[in-house]
């Protein structure tokens, strides 16, 4: 049960907008049911007997939101990094994922993922499983009890995956009902279904028309992947000749946006009409910089992202990513940006610091309602950050310290981390 009311007092650092950060010195951050009441310099009178935990000179940011996150590919991060994507999925995903059948297995790997996101930063995510129901259910019954913020998908594939994944296209349909039938008794506080067919490939047309019709009936978001490698796109144009570009693949399916919250992983390769069609339709672009390094897809143009107006989070993508800390995340993107900038496009200049930590922040939260921000009637995610460890020879400002801990902090920064207003265990 969350403390109706409770105030941290710490060095506060939020995004006022996507490129100026809003910074209370030694302020006061009060929750209340859940939610920010306010930042304070100075605490108000009615507030008076309040409990205050102080936490001295720490930084205290928004929980961060991971919105692109494979649960089972956490146990091979780091391996098969000289692989371009299709063959890395048929060389290691396909073969990883399978193993999730076995619901021993399933419980040893996915502990590993959900106590180390645990210990994280990250406040909220996005997040594949993958086709089998009990180990999908078993994921998140953990994520609930780590107390994170997440939404979890049973992953759908019906064609152009191993045999011993491949699901027939009813049985997809008929077991991702069950699953969120399942999902609908547990009666979760903090995890959510999210419909997530793997990508265009993978899912026949008949599938896409019977996912659509469950959206429908329970209101669900979607995630999936986009425009992600070349090779890929060509595929996605050979099954699907009728289509005007890649998102419209899913759009023809009404599962691009509109009417259903849509997250779209990677966009490398988005082109103007596909940009156009996901402004319009208010998709949701989870940036995945270092897996499109590590996976040789490329480097997106997020800067034309940005100021085309789309909504863009980012998504660490393991095992395409190597990590859960979004604080790597955040500096690869401003690496992969300037890399860009440097030798592809120079009209798109490199990303600072404060826009890849709105986006890791208020950006991706944004996907979760009122959430990734410290303004009022946001709910209440918070890290605690204690950068002592990071020594450095002169006194830095608050800007410069939150910079260097984009750079270099990982799980032994927290020293504290809330979500919803509750307090999650580091231990």
């Amino acid at each position: 049960m969350n403390e109706s009311i409770f105030i941290l007092k710490g060095n506060i650092v939020y995004s006022k907008s996507q490129t100026e950060l809003a910074i209370c010195e030694h302020g006061y951050l009060v929750c209340r049911e859940g939610k920010v009441e306010g930042v304070y310099q100075t605490l108000p009178f009615r507030l008076g007997g309040t409990p205050i935990r102080d936490y001295g000179d720490c930084l205290i940011i928004p929980g961060l939101v991971d919105l692109h996150v494979h649960a089972p590919q956490y146990s091979f991060r780091g391996l098969g990094m000289d692989m371009e994507l299709l063959e890395w999925l048929e060389t290691n995903t396909f073969p990883e994922e399978a193993k999730f059948e076995d619901i021993d297995y399933a419980e040893k790997s996915y502990k590993i993922f959900a106590d180390n996101l645990r210990r994280s930063a990250t406040a909220r995510a996005c997040i594949f499983a993958t086709v089998h129901r009990p180990a999908t259910l078993l994921l998140m019954d953990m994520l609930e009890k780590a107390g994170l913020a997440t939404m979890v998908g049973k992953v759908n594939m019906d064609r152009n995956c191993p045999e011993y994944l491949c699901e027939e296209t009813s049985e997809s349909a008929e077991e991702t009902l069950e699953w969120i039938k399942d999902v609908n008794h547990r009666k979760y506080a903090s995890t959510r279904p999210i419909l997530t067919p793997r990508f265009t490939p993978s899912c026949t047309d008949e599938l896409m028309e019977e996912l659509k019709k469950i959206q429908m009936r329970y209101e669900l978001p979607l995630q999936s992947h986009l425009s992600e490698n070349q090779s890929e796109i060509e595929w996605v144009k050979e099954l699907c000749p009728w289509s005007e570009f890649y998102g419209d693949a899913y759009d023809r399916f009404g599962l691009f946006g509109a009417d259903c919250p849509t997250i779209m992983a990677h966009c490398v390769y988005s082109g103007d009409k596909e940009i156009a069609r996901m402004k319009e339709n208010g998709v949701f672009i989870a940036h995945c910089p270092e897996s499109n390094m590590n996976l040789a897809s490329g480097i997106a143009p997020v800067r034309k992202y940005l100021e085309e107006g789309l909504n863009v989070g980012l998504g660490s993508d393991v095992a395409g990513g190597t990590t859960e800390n979004m604080f790597r995340c955040m500096a690869h993107a401003i690496q992969a940006s300037k890399l860009r900038w440097r030798i592809q496009d120079e009209r798109l200049e490199a990303l600072t610091a404060e826009e890849v930590f709105y986006m890791a922040t208020k950006g991706g939260g944004a996907f979760f309602g009122k959430a990734g921000s410290f303004e009022e009637g946001y709910e209440f995610d918070a890290v605690v950050l204690d950068d002592v460890r990071l020594a450095h020879p002169q006194p830095l400002d608050i800007r410069s310290r939150l910079e260097r801990l984009i750079y270099l902090a990982d799980e032994r920064e927290i020293r504290a981390k809330y979500v919803n207003g509750g307090e999650i265990d580091l231990s």
